[in-house]
């Protein structure tokens, strides 16, 4: 009866995940499949050859990313190149505030989640990977470790898109 009742329950998780993910889902961050629909609150996946700088950032087991303000401005497509510095696994989850949150819930459900979508990338120790990302609003844009406690220890930062 255990496994009947943890079924239904994964497959909740799974939905609740896939529709969180669909506004990162498509796209090429790599410069690949974009279609112009891949448009979401925060900008869309960027194509790396358009990427006009690159930005690194480390991540280490204070639970902080450095630097942990960015100014970008609208339009601007960026390349982070992101660092885990520390002994255990951390990521870098692209999103507003609400939908950072709400996938937060998910993954203290599920913390083994593992992501493969152009706003997110999650790192080993001692690893890095890359986000190409280009916002097109002004505003805001928040970025967040969603492992379960780093984000309430802090692990969180801010981009800051001027309307340039």
């Amino acid at each position: 009866m255990k496994s009947a009742r943890k079924t239904p329950q994964k497959i909740i998780a799974l939905l609740m995940f896939a529709v969180t993910g669909l506004a990162y889902a498509s796209g090429s961050h790599s410069g690949g499949h974009g279609h112009g629909t891949d448009e979401t609150a925060i900008g869309k996946p960027g194509e790396a050859r358009k990427a006009t700088r690159t930005i690194t950032i480390s991540m280490s087991d204070d639970m902080r990313y450095t630097p942990s303000t960015i100014q970008v401005n609208r339009n601007e497509t960026v390349r982070f190149i992101v660092k885990n510095k520390g002994q255990v696994k951390h990521e870098l989850s692209l999103g507003t505030q609400k939908d950072l949150l709400e996938h937060l819930e998910a993954m203290k459900k599920y913390p083994e989640m593992e992501h493969d979508e152009p706003g997110k990338v999650t790192l080993a120790p001692g690893k890095q990977g890359e986000i190409v990302w280009q916002f097109t609003q002004p505003g805001t844009v928040d970025f967040a470790c969603l492992m379960p406690g780093h984000y309430e220890a802090g692990m969180k930062g801010l981009i800051k898109v001027a309307q340039k």
